[in-house]
């Protein structure tokens, strides 16, 4: 098998001297308690730390779960999740990733929470031909992020999520109606998410264009720049009334304390990433409201756990009544991960053999708490897509709720209001 090979091949000068363990990776057969290794990678600090808010209420959730054991053909299988905090950083997240793979010999390896972190994981598996699977990334990031040819896709890493396409007619449909200009700032940084959104090609520009509205694109700002005001002064003078784009939290915060300041008053604010988080939303306090995003995952989803059967809403109150903190939309992301983790431990046909492994990830056709798995329904090679919808931070009595206000592309997850224009 050629994983074995390129692995063992890295670790031999240091196993050769060391005492054989009792489990050894590929003699499970001979192993009392036959263990599976399961990889995990995540920006718990750092500037994306908001997406790594819930890893420790999910992990110690699933190992609850997990605890029991996997049957695989007439044998028990125990999950030992190791996990790695990437520091919201993409060349941490390749160093953790291949620490996992080459020294602590994981079976499977999973990673989430935007390019950052799921393209070098994701790098890390292909090379060393390690099953793989990511999600909490748009698919064109993650997978033309990686060079991928959708004649080719790649062989070892697998990933579920939502598209631009489906973002951006989010988007649109959330704007549509609402009668104000059609002149948008875009705001995209200079990293994978950023140049991905703003493509002119692949992201935002070309479908915008198609329905009438004109994107106002300054440019590509360094990520935690301090200063936007070029930006805001190109935004006034074209008379923009929407702002889009997708920055991460500190970004978002200081570019909109800025535009205060330079009155530059839109009266749409519709941002990726940035704007997913409680946290972040009740640090602008007042400035928070009617703060506008596209939506992965609330607890007014319609889908249950394959786990635990536990609805999306029983699994977010669970969060809040562990935590004493606001439910997060990555919560139900990071628990089908894990799901189709156990799936797939459950139907490979040879857990000693990684391309068993694989073959068992792209057969996968499960209903998660996020939606269907299912690699076979495409839009490319390792790619499959979950239901996306868009909505509003609305002040209610004292604290922010997300309200779902836009369904048109996911009819089965119900609206929860309407749009108010910010004033």
């Amino acid at each position: 098998m050629k994983k074995m090979v390129s692995r063992r091949t890295v670790l031999s000068g240091i196993g050769a001297t060391l005492a054989a363990p009792a489990i050894l990776h590929g003699s499970r057969a001979y192993a009392a308690n036959p263990v599976i290794k399961v990889g995990h990678v995540s920006p718990r600090t750092g500037p994306l730390a908001g997406f790594a808010e819930a890893d420790e209420f999910v992990l110690k959730g699933i190992q609850a779960v997990l605890s029991a054991g996997i049957e695989n053909n007439g044998k028990s299988y125990q999950i030992e999740i190791i996990s790695k905090d990437s520091q919201s950083n993409p060349n941490r997240a390749a160093e953790v990733a291949s620490d996992l793979i080459l020294r602590e010999e994981v079976d499977i390896i999973v990673a989430a929470s935007t390019p950052d972190t799921t393209n070098p994981v994701a790098d890390q598996a292909e090379v060393n031909e390690v099953p793989c699977i990511t999600t909490d990334c748009p698919w064109q990031p993650y997978f033309f992020g990686r060079n991928g040819d959708p004649a080719k896709g790649f062989e070892h890493t697998y990933h579920f999520f939502w598209g631009l396409e489906d973002v951006i007619a989010s988007f649109l449909d959330l704007w549509g109606g609402t009668g104000v200009s059609k002149s948008v700032a875009g705001l995209f940084p200079n990293d994978a998410d950023g140049n991905a959104w703003g493509h002119p090609e692949l992201g935002l520009p070309k479908p915008l264009a198609a329905d009438g509205y004109t994107l106002v694109d300054p440019g590509r700002y360094q990520p935690l720049t301090d200063d936007f005001s070029s930006y805001i002064s190109a935004f006034k003078d074209a008379g923009c009334e929407i702002v889009t784009g997708n920055m991460i939290p500190p970004d978002f915060a200081t570019f909109w304390a800025q535009a205060a300041q330079q009155n530059f008053h839109p009266k749409i604010v519709t941002i990726g990433k940035a704007l997913l988080f409680p946290s972040v939303i009740n640090s602008l306090g007042d400035r928070g409201d009617g703060l506008t995003s596209e939506i992965w995952w609330t607890p007014n989803h319609p889908f249950k756990s394959s786990l635990t059967g536990d609805s999306a809403k029983a699994l977010a109150d669970g969060y809040s009544s562990a935590t004493g903190r606001p439910w997060t939309q990555p919560i139900g992301f990071k628990h089908a991960l894990f799901e189709v983790v156990r799936d797939v431990v459950a139907r490979a046909a040879d857990l000693d053999d990684p391309a068993a492994i694989t073959a068992a990830i792209a057969s996968t056709s499960l209903s998660t708490i996020v939606g269907s798995v299912d690699w076979s329904k495409g839009p490319v090679k390792n790619v499959t897509k979950t239901p996306l919808v868009a909505g509003q931070w609305q002040k209610r009595d004292d604290r922010f709720e997300l309200v779902i206000t836009s369904n048109a592309n996911a009819p089965q997850i119900p609206i929860g209001g309407e749009l108010n224009l910010l004033s």
